[in-house]
């Protein structure tokens, strides 16, 4: 039994010329350029790379991340953390962001913005107000950012690691005392209500570490107080090695009881020493340096690969994000599908067989006497050749029938 049978779907094409006459007897070259299914990675250095403004050496190390990155991944998520995309108030990074989000656009990738309102790297320049004040300048931001990047930028982290976010004390922030104020339920769907008005057709994820029964209690409290959650956010970083697949179907099976759409956003392995098992945040281990090793990589790849295998099995899942791409972005780790030079490690090439070879579709058909065909593979974007001319069409699920005209 194929276990990724249930990403794949059959539709009849009939294919008409352009004069709406039937096709028949033609040989077709189909292949998918897009998968339905999200794969993606943090992409922050898209806004380097569409920037005017990058020096030629920065933006020619950038197009070579560019070049292995776009052939496995159709989508990025992009940093609109506020204590770095507004420094100082009212001055948001929005140009260069939107650079970013536009060149990835152009070139089909799917864009996410992380996140609207977290209680780490905040804006420093909000302490010492009210929480309303706070309250305020964040629904404000919402409209802003949700309301400039509509059309280019519709999924989002809304809010970040709520579970933890009333009782948060590793630093001084103007979050925390606002989601003690409101309590968790009332903080997310004051941020959720005004991302949801400012674009109603948004895909917006609560997003959490948390993979406990306090985080299944939050979304069911949230859902019962009317929350529009449309996604249900979950990360893994298993800097201290891979959870097991006993742990990966438990944490599936918590989130699967809701029926809603579950998106791994920030999965990370390291192809170095693991951290030790002892500590507890992430961010509280630092080394001088933390080197990528060939006993790591080979590790990292077969996780890697029992991650996705296990994700792209799950009928609920919709999208798998590897939080690092280059080895070093977060805590120095060596976390990357590729190494800080640029080249691909064996994770890059474990997810290339499976993305592009084992989970795609090429295939060569011939139409019929009335000019169908019918096409069974993986839902996605596809190109359609015939006599020297191309078309798009997409395979989607629960559609029987697909007339294209040239």
């Amino acid at each position: 039994m194929n276990q990724w049978a249930h990403r794949q779907s059959k539709s009849v094409i009939t294919l008409k010329d352009a004069k709406g006459n039937p096709m028949p007897g033609r040989k077709v070259q189909l292949d998918l350029t897009k998968h339905e299914f999200l794969f993606g990675t943090g992409a922050f250095w898209s806004a380097p790379l569409a920037d005017p403004a990058t020096k030629p050496e920065q933006r020619a190390y950038l197009e070579k991340i560019w070049d292995s990155w776009h052939k496995l991944f159709n989508y990025g998520t992009l940093s609109f953390y506020q204590g770095t995309y507004e420094p100082r108030e009212g001055e948001p990074r929005e140009e260069t962001t939107m650079h970013g989000a536009k060149f990835l656009q152009a070139h089909g990738v799917t864009t996410k913005g992380h996140p609207l309102c977290w209680h780490t790297v905040a804006a420093k320049w909000l302490m010492g107000r009210t929480p309303e004040e706070v309250l305020e300048n964040q629904l404000a931001r919402i409209r802003r950012e949700v309301g400039n990047f509509k059309g280019v930028v519709n999924f989002w982290d809304v809010i970040n690691e709520v579970v933890i976010m009333p009782i948060f004390t590793a630093e001084e922030n103007a979050i925390t005392p606002l989601c003690q104020k409101l309590g968790r339920v009332g903080l997310v769907k004051a941020v959720f209500d005004e991302a949801r008005k400012t674009n109603p057709d948004a895909t917006l994820l609560l997003n959490d570490f948390n993979t406990s029964e306090k985080y299944r209690q939050l979304i069911e409290d949230c859902l019962a107080a009317g929350v529009s959650i449309d996604v249900i956010g979950i990360q893994s970083h298993q800097h201290q090695g891979f959870w097991g697949l006993e742990k990966l179907h438990e944490v599936l099976e918590r989130f699967e009881s809701f029926g809603m759409p579950i998106h791994f956003t920030e999965n990370t392995f390291v192809s170095g020493d693991l951290m030790p098992p002892h500590i507890v945040d992430l961010n509280d281990w630092k080394v001088p340096e933390w080197p990528t090793t060939p006993e790591g990589e080979d590790r990292q790849a077969r996780d890697w690969l029992a991650l996705a295998d296990t994700l792209f099995a799950h009928p609920l899942v919709e999208a798998m994000t590897g939080w690092d791409y280059i080895d070093g972005a977060w805590l120095g780790a060596p976390s990357g599908l590729v190494r800080k030079d640029g080249s691909v490690k064996p994770s890059w090439e474990a997810l290339n067989q499976r993305i592009n070879q084992e989970w795609s579709t090429h295939v060569t058909l011939m139409t019929d006497e009335n000019g169908q065909l019918t096409l069974e593979g993986y839902r996605g974007e596809y190109t359609l050749k015939v006599d020297g001319q191309e078309a798009k069409l997409t395979l989607k699920k629960d559609q029987p029938e697909v007339t294209v005209q040239l």
